[in-house]
C-alpha cells in the first residue's frame, strides 16, 4: 500500500494563491493509480476537493472551487499538485491526498465520482488557514 505525504499548507489571506504537492514515500511513482484531493473543513466530513482517473481523461471537480483550483501530475507522474487560486475562508480545512482503492475510480454520467470510501492509501493533511 502506498504511503503519500502531502507539502505546502500554510497560512494565507483571502485572495491569494497556494499549491499543495503530493507524493508516495521513497519516490514512487503514482502513475497509474487514480488520485484525488478532499478537504475537511473544521467541523464537517472530508469530501472530495478534485480527482483524477488513471488516464487523467475522467474528472472531478467540486462547485466550489471550479475555475479556482486545478489538479495536476508532474512530468514523471510521480507527484500531483493542487494549484489553488482566489483562495476565501471557506477553503480552510486540512487537504488530504489519496489514491483509489480498487484500481481505477468509478464513474457516474460521465464525472469521476470523487469521495473518500473509494479511495485507501492517504497522506496525513496539509493544513490550510484562509484568514479574511
Amino acid at each position: 500500500q502506498l504511503q503519500l505525504v502531502e507539502s505546502g499548507g500554510s497560512l494565507v489571506q483571502s485572495g491569494e494563491s497556494l499549491t499543495l504537492s503530493c507524493a508516495a514515500s521513497g519516490g514512487a511513482s503514482l502513475d497509474g493509480y487514480a488520485v484525488g484531493w478532499f478537504r475537511q473543513a473544521p467541523g464537517k466530513e472530508r469530501q472530495g476537493v478534485s480527482c483524477l482517473s488513471s488516464t487523467d481523461i475522467v474528472t472531478y471537480s467540486a462547485i466550489s472551487v471550479k475555475g479556482r483550483f486545478t489538479m495536476s501530475r508532474g512530468d514523471d507522474r510521480n507527484m500531483v499538485f493542487l494549484q489553488m487560486t482566489k483562495l476565501n475562508p471557506d477553503d480552510t480545512g486540512v487537504y488530504y491526498c489519496a489514491t483509489d482503492l480498487h484500481g481505477d475510480i468509478a464513474t457516474d454520467d460521465g464525472d469521476a465520482v470523487c469521495s473518500p470510501p473509494g479511495f485507501g492509501s492517504w497522506g496525513q493533511g496539509a493544513e490550510v488557514v484562509v484568514s479574511s
